[in-house]
């Protein structure tokens, strides 16, 4: 079964003084507004395609991780991933860092850390982000 999302995006002006607003069509869960500033600046209440991105690939990797645990049979009880995307103007996105704490009753820190990274290089979203020159994991049990 495939599915297709959709969202869209209006800009109005040029790109260092225009703004612009993307709305998530799909989910119907807002419309969010967009500047060249808040993508190489301070955000000022406006998101980026870098933010985007990183809560894409932040939830896509929480799902291919849960899944992967579970068929390991150690499933976990909960996954808090940050993903923080490097954007260089005129350069583009240079690095994905994903950062992981995971709570899975019974697995051991290095069966956390290698399901972490398969997790990392199989994802979706990793997967569609291949050019990106470094998607990096950092992966640790919950205390």
């Amino acid at each position: 079964m495939s599915a297709t999302r959709t969202a869209t995006a209006h800009w109005e002006g040029d790109l260092f003084t225009g703004s612009g607003q993307v709305t998530l069509e799909s989910s119907g869960n807002g419309t969010f507004d967009v500047s060249w500033p808040a993508r190489t600046e301070e955000p000022g209440g406006k998101t980026s395609p870098e933010e985007l991105i990183a809560a894409a690939h932040s939830a896509c990797y929480n799902m291919a991780f849960s899944n992967i645990l579970n068929k390991a049979g150690t499933p976990p009880t909960t996954l808090d991933t940050t993903a923080a995307v490097t954007f260089v103007p005129g350069t583009g996105i240079t690095e994905i860092k994903l950062s992981t704490v995971g709570s899975v009753p019974g697995i051991s820190a290095e069966d956390f850390q290698a399901r972490a990274e398969e997790a990392k290089d199989n994802c979706p979203v990793s997967q569609a982000l291949k050019a990106v020159p470094s998607i990096t994991i950092e992966a640790r049990l919950a205390d």
